[in-house]
């Protein structure tokens, strides 16, 4: 058993003894290496390397250099990677910034570590200006011409504008006039505008980068000389016997300035600026002439023409023919004598455009601008003034009416007039009869009250005395009934407050009323005129806006007031029932002969005689 013992202890120290000895080896030691000297350097690159004098007893699995802008850089900053293995290599060094200081070592790497050169700084170099070149100026023209240049190293630093500048002097630069024509290098082209006519330039292309501007060689070139304008002429249009229109388009103002323009003409062809001629402004473009003057049923020849220092040019020739006759011109006279069916009105040719008036009168509608398919009179032939009776009309009818007047060239209307038929008639208590008329819902007397009883019968007090307070009535001059035929009688408020002063079954309007009929015609601004009698048969001059064209017919009866009678011819005045309460006021309504509007107002004094107009109940 002792011996079993001794035996294994023997076997144990021998597998000790081999397995320390199969175990023990040389570790292996980082590398050893060199860094060469930097060489080559540039604004953004350089030449660098190292000498690997041993491998440290392990395989090299990467080498190059690393190199920061700070001391001690690592593999951990930027790089290179040059191979495998011990001995010389070189490395290129890319992406540097100009101008800038770098610190460099050689490292090499095996399985033991990383070990690194001797340290090494280089600065970059500075950046330089551009290099370039011109190209030859191309394509000139009066005001423009072509150009560029070749831009062969950027200096260093990027190429942030490039372009060509000019001046009439030389060596121009990029304070004087310039092309801005992208960054970078290689070529590029340029063009200039806004030259002037006939000039001398000096031209050379530039580049700038962050070292500033450099400029490529110097050429000179001379702008083309101005010539004549070029234009084309507009068709004329809008020929009458003694009138019409053209124009034309400068399409080129020749290299300088168009300081006239327009048309010529004559009756013989190729007419210049010594015949007749408009003058219609400046420059290129568009232009509108009119042509006056001419003479009817006569060819003429036309020309555009536009001017500039060099001369004067001419468009394509036109011709045309004036109008040998145009429809007559005319007014319409102002309508009269409106009744339920008939009517009156007639013309004024004051023109007969050049040929005889073969056919004249006036036409009608229940619509606007009514023609000679319409009805119509017929009323003479030639020029002047003319009366027509229209018949045949529709009670309560709103007509259109024009005059017309027809020629060999035509018919021509005058203006439109807008009158209403009468509604029928009423008859008071003394067998006045009084047109009427509808007026919207209303339904009005066409024509002043002249009754001189109530419609009970009883008379009513004629008198003029503006101090009485008892109701009373007076025509415009005692006694003269012929006046109250046509403008009605006058009657102090206190008659147009019995209710017995209209017809049965008719009173005198209240302030609402009337109120009623202003919202209807269109307000209070033109109501007076649309309500008033048109024409001079009555009126003053100059009757303003008077139209009657709702056949309400307002008279300017005038008044009597403390002062005596007034305003015959020149005003309306018409009572209403209604009094202010509270005190001894009365509204009325007023048109004036030089007004288009309706008065609205009230008196103190109800002892004033006005007309009065009865509504019916």
């Amino acid at each position: 058993m002792k011996n079993i013992k001794r035996i294994s202890g023997v076997i144990l120290l021998i597998l000790s003894f081999f397995i320390i000895n199969s175990c023990k080896k040389d570790k292996p030691s980082p590398p050893v290496v060199m860094t060469i000297a930097v060489s080559g350097v540039t604004q953004t690159t350089s030449v660098s390397g190292g000498t690997i004098t041993s491998d440290g007893g392990a395989s090299i699995t990467s080498r190059g250099v690393c190199w920061n802008t700070s001391a001690d850089p690592t593999i951990s900053n930027s790089i290179t990677t040059d191979g495998t293995g011990t001995g010389t290599f070189t490395s290129s060094l890319t992406g540097l910034t100009i101008n800038t200081t770098y610190y460099l070592k050689a490292y090499a790497t095996n399985s033991a570590g990383t070990a690194y050169g001797n340290e090494i700084s280089f600065t970059t170099s500075s950046a330089l200006v551009p290099t370039l070149t011109t190209t030859v100026a191309s394509l000139i023209t009066q005001t423009t011409a072509a150009s560029g240049g070749s831009i062969t190293n950027d200096g260093g630093a990027s190429v942030t504008s490039r372009g060509v500048c000019w001046n009439t002097s030389a060596n121009p630069t990029i304070s004087n006039s310039k092309t801005t024509d992208g960054t970078g290098t290689g070529t590029f082209a340029s063009s200039l505008t806004g030259l002037t006519v006939n000039t001398t330039y000096y031209l050379r292309a530039y580049a700038t980068n962050s070292a500033g501007t450099a400029y490529g060689d110097e050429l000179s070139f001379k702008t083309a000389s101005a010539t004549v304008p070029t234009l084309t002429t507009t068709a004329v249009s809008s020929i009458t016997q003694s009138s019409a229109a053209s124009g034309g388009t400068v399409t080129s103002d020749g290299g300088a300035s168009v300081t006239t323009r327009g048309v010529c003409w004559n009756t013989s062809a190729n007419p210049t600026i010594l015949n007749s001629k408009t003058t219609d402004g400046t420059g290129t473009g568009i232009f509108t002439s009119s042509l006056t003057g001419l003479t009817i049923n006569i060819t003429y020849y036309l020309r555009a023409y536009a001017s500039n220092s060099a001369g004067t040019a001419y468009g394509n020739e036109i011709s045309f023919t004036t109008v040998s006759t145009i429809a007559p011109t005319l007014t319409t006279t102002v309508i009269i004598s409106i009744t339920q069916t008939t009517a009156a009105s007639g013309g004024n040719i004051t023109s007969d455009g050049g040929a005889s008036v073969t056919s004249r009168g006036v036409c009608w509608n229940t619509s606007a601008n009514p023609t000679i398919s319409n009805s119509k009179t017929t009323d003479g032939t030639g020029t002047g003034t003319f009366a027509s009776s229209l018949t045949g009309l529709t009670v309560n009818t709103t007509y259109y009416l024009r005059a017309y007047a027809t020629n060999s060239a035509g018919t021509g209307y005058g203006n439109e007039l807008i009158f209403k038929t009468l509604a029928g008639t009423i008859t008071d208590i003394e067998g006045n009869v009084y047109n009427i008329v509808t007026i919207g819902t209303q339904i009005w007397m066409a024509e002043n009250l002249r009754t001189t009883k109530y419609n009970d019968g009883t008379s009513i007090p004629l008198a003029a005395d503006t101090t009485n307070q008892s109701p009373a009535y007076t025509w415009y001059t005692i006694g003269l009934d012929s006046y109250g035929s046509t403008y009605g009688g006058l009657y102090n408020w206190y008659a147009a407050n019995t209710g017995k002063l209209c017809p049965t079954g008719w009173h005198v309007p209240s302030d609402f009323e009337w109120s009623a009929l202003t919202v209807y015609i269109g307000g209070q601004g033109t109501g007076g005129g649309k309500l008033k009698e048109a024409g001079y048969a009555h009126w003053s001059s100059p009757n303003y806006g008077a139209t009657n064209e709702f056949g309400f017919t307002g008279l300017p009866g005038g008044g009597h007031f403390d002062v005596g009678y007034r305003s015959l011819g020149l005003a309306g005045y018409w009572w209403t029932s209604t009094e202010i309460p509270g005190g001894s006021y009365a509204y009325y309504r007023a048109f004036y002969y030089d007004q288009g509007n309706i008065i609205s107002a009230y008196y103190q004094l109800r002892i004033y005689y006005f007309s009065i107009r009865c509504i019916k109940d």
